[in-house]
């Protein structure tokens, strides 16, 4: 599946630019977890490139099909400067390896939790992942393979990843949108939720 990553490292490549770092990060019965940085403008991404070398398979299913199945890729966007947000490195690999780790399906509205601050003094533990097609368009793979997708990841709060829980991921980006919340702030204070 080398030959399915190098494409999605060509795909970050044409959108983003030329990476100005990279880390790895592998973990104990998994594949290796890139994680690579873009700066552009102040804005700081982060992108793994490694999820999407195997699908993601039901954790019910007896058998997981080697072709079948959602691929993705996790994004990350932060004003640069502003906090050390090079230390997502390892929370991003740790998220992106969750699928074959813990046998999840990673895919838009789910809120994923580090259990930890993302960075380094960071209110943010878990992210709330967003819809691809954005950032990064989805890249089309042969038949029966199904696309890889770019997802956003917008940091949350514990407070909003609670509020998430029992109002759902509309409601949240919703109240986002109503404050006019800066997302790619690192220090930015949580969204009213009263």
């Amino acid at each position: 599946m080398s030959d399915v990553l190098e494409l999605v490292e060509a795909r970050l490549r044409t959108t983003l630019g030329e990476p100005d770092a990279r880390a790895a990060v592998t973990f104990l019965g998994t594949d290796r977890i890139e994680v690579l940085r873009f700066v552009d403008n102040g804005v700081v991404r982060y992108a793994t490139l490694g999820m999407s070398a195997q699908p993601m398979a039901d954790p019910t299913a007896v058998l997981a099909d080697p072709l079948r199945g959602p691929r993705a890729e996790l994004l990350l966007s932060v004003r640069g400067g502003r906090a050390d947000t090079d230390k997502v490195l390892r929370p991003l690999a740790v998220l992106a390896a969750s699928p074959q780790v813990e046998g999840v399906i990673v895919a838009p509205g789910a809120s994923l939790d580090v259990g930890e601050p993302l960075w380094p003094g960071a209110v943010f533990t878990s992210v709330l992942v967003a819809s691809s097609g954005g950032l990064v368009e989805d890249l089309a793979l042969d038949e029966p393979m199904e696309p890889v997708r770019f997802l956003p990841l917008l940091p949350m709060t514990p407070n909003e990843a609670a509020w998430k829980r029992v109002h759902g991921a509309e409601a949240l980006e919703k109240r986002w949108l109503e404050h006019g919340t800066d997302l790619r702030d690192p220090l930015r204070a949580g969204v009213p939720l009263d």
